[in-house]
């Protein structure tokens, strides 16, 4: 089963209309996902209910520092770990960490070991405006929708040692880890609605169809329309012939022969 969700937790950064749009590329496409969308926009009483669990639990504390008052490395100190200082009114919501390494295994990358109190520190789950943070939003809802797989661009693999973390710390089972390559052009920069990248809608969908399965290394023959692609995706899917590299440059469009 295939499920789509809709992250739309930060007012600030969203592209307006960019939900619907990707909703309906998918529909162009022919990817038809099992289940309703679910907008994390509705979940908020859910992710206000974890932080208050773990804040009970002396899992989480709140913080009163600023993004200023982190040393050049933004490794958190744990300055407010232990209660606020003088002069220091909450803001945030941070989750404790360990030094205990966290081991998790990429379907496409490989092994990773992380340590947190290494390489983050006692990291934020609630934002000073309010809002949960992703690391919060998103393990909530893969425990509520009881995911079992996530298949996800390079960009998030930094976040995964976290996300285990958290979800052990709220006794909730970790989803099986797959990152793929990055889509990158010329100049570094990754394909994205932020960046003003060409939607898929401007494509021919065959050849959209024909360039995601090439760039993941999937090799489908060029002789296909796109429901044939499709089919043929389904039956002949290798997750191993995916590359495992954090970024490819790739041409916008790979031309079906």
């Amino acid at each position: 089963r295939w499920l789509v969700r809709v992250e739309d937790i930060d007012p600030p950064r969203e592209v307006e209309g960019s939900a619907s749009s990707i909703l309906r590329d998918l529909q162009m496409l022919g990817l038809e996902y099992d289940d309703p969308v679910l907008y994390q926009s509705k979940r908020l009483t859910a992710y206000q209910a974890t932080v208050h669990k773990l804040l009970k639990q002396g899992k989480a504390f709140w913080c009163g520092c600023t993004r200023k008052d982190l040393p050049p490395s933004g490794i958190y100190a744990g300055t407010c770990r232990n209660g606020l200082p003088p002069g220091k009114p909450r803001r945030a919501v941070r989750l404790k960490v360990t030094n205990k390494p966290i081991h998790f295994s990429d379907r496409i990358q490989g092994d990773s070991t992380e340590v947190l109190s290494e390489t983050t520190g006692d990291f934020i789950i609630l934002r000073a405006d309010g809002l949960p943070a992703y690391q919060l939003a998103v393990v909530v809802d893969d425990a509520f929708q009881r995911i079992t797989s996530v298949v996800r661009g390079m960009d998030l693999h930094s976040s995964t040692a976290r996300q285990i973390y958290l979800q052990q710390q709220l006794d909730v089972p970790s989803p099986a880890y797959a990152h793929h390559p990055l889509a990158i052009h010329g100049g570094g920069q990754k394909l994205g609605k932020r960046f003003g990248s060409v939607s898929v809608s401007g494509i021919d969908t065959r050849v959209a169809l024909f360039s995601a399965l090439s760039f993941l290394g999937q090799s489908p023959p060029g002789d296909l329309s796109a429901r044939e692609l499709l089919a043929w995706a389904k039956s002949n899917w290798n997750i191993s012939n995916i590359p495992s590299i954090a970024e490819i440059e790739a041409p916008l469009v790979f031309q079906p022969h």
